[in-house]
């Protein structure tokens, strides 16, 4: 059965990617200084991504990046037809750059660590290892959130609750039916996530005496990528 509707969903861990060894924390940072870059003027902003693009080439992840890109290309449609129509051309590529940039930014942190990894960096920062285990478990539920959505869609639409439409028809039916796939999928997570809490809590997870299993340590490759990564946000935003 051919599935179709599939949400956004976490980029799959890319294993040969040279990032794959660097601290996560300093990933973290790099994705966050690449977020910023989005209140760039149009100019700056196009630059900006353009090098994007090459250094995630450079680092064997410009598939993903351009795979979550194209994950919301309707949104990105119909913004830059509403800024166009309403406001301008300038605008509408303006507003359509940053979406994708902050679509895909994301990408060199996401695909090149695992939620352990993750879960690591934020106890490391200082969070509370509650708050720490249940974002590293949220990162992980992503995808599996993603393959229940669809079965849920499937589903409905073998129970005739989703017609086939084609055409425009189908695209302003699919957001109606948005309803109907998000009640039973929030009512799915919800009792996933108050049975995982209560797991942990067995477990004495959330106990003030757990020591991490693994203690992070900066490398001097890991301060030289931070310094790559934050100074091209601070130059474009100086000169």
């Amino acid at each position: 059965m051919k599935r179709r509707g599939k949400p956004t969903r976490v980029p799959a861990l890319v294993e040969s990617s040279p990032l794959r060894r660097f601290d996560p924390r300093v990933k973290f940072a790099a994705s966050l200084c690449a977020s910023l870059a989005v209140m760039l003027p149009l100019d700056k902003l196009a630059i900006f991504l353009a090098a994007y693009l090459a250094v995630m080439a450079a680092f064997r992840l410009l598939g993903p990046v351009l795979r979550q890109i194209w994950r919301i290309r309707w949104v990105l449609l119909f913004l830059f037809l509403g800024d166009w129509w309403l406001v301008g051309l300038d605008l509408a590529v303006l507003v359509s750059l940053r979406i994708a940039m902050l679509a895909g930014v994301f990408t060199l942190f996401f695909a090149t660590t695992t939620p352990g990894e993750f879960g690591l960096a934020l106890e490391s920062l200082r969070l509370p290892y509650r708050y720490a285990f249940s974002l590293s478990l949220t990162f992980q539920s992503l995808n599996l959130l993603g393959d229940e959505w669809i079965a849920i869609r499937e589903a409905q639409k073998s129970r005739g609750a989703l017609p086939e439409l084609r055409g425009w028809k189908s695209l302003l039916r699919q957001v109606g039916d948005l309803v109907s796939l998000t009640v039973p999928m929030v009512v799915l997570a919800t009792r996933r996530a108050w049975a995982i809490t209560e797991a942990a809590t067995a477990r004495g997870f959330d106990s003030p005496r757990r020591v991490a299993y693994r203690r992070l340590a900066m490398s001097p490759a890991d301060w030289v990528f931070l310094l790559c990564a934050v100074t091209p946000t601070l130059f474009l935003w100086w000169v």
